[in-house]
């Protein structure tokens, strides 16, 4: 397996853990590149109510095509950096959020 870097981590449940620093109110949604040792995500959605983490939650698993249910915020609720858990096994998807 590709590990993607030290912000994606296989769970012990089989899943992934990604390590994502957000930037919020940004003019378009994409993947911005590796920040540090987390994966950088640029988000349209503004950082008010919960908004931003709607939309990066609804964006990764649009961009990963799996169901919303798959993919949980496990912590970083109100800060920049959030570890998401995607439940899905690690192996492709870096090359999912990096397509070529």
């Amino acid at each position: 397996m590709s590990d993607g870097g030290s912000w994606l981590r296989r769970g012990a449940d089989g899943g992934a853990t990604l390590t994502l620093h957000i930037q919020p109110g940004a003019k378009k949604t994409e993947v911005a590149g590796i920040h540090g040792d987390a994966l950088k995500l640029r988000l349209a959605a503004p950082p008010v109510d919960g908004k931003a983490n709607a939309a990066l939650l609804a964006f990764l698993a649009e961009r990963l095509d799996l169901p919303k249910a798959a993919v949980t915020l496990k912590s970083g609720q109100t800060s920049r950096r959030k570890v998401v858990e995607i439940a899905a096994a690690p192996d492709d998807l870096a090359q999912r959020l990096f397509p070529q």
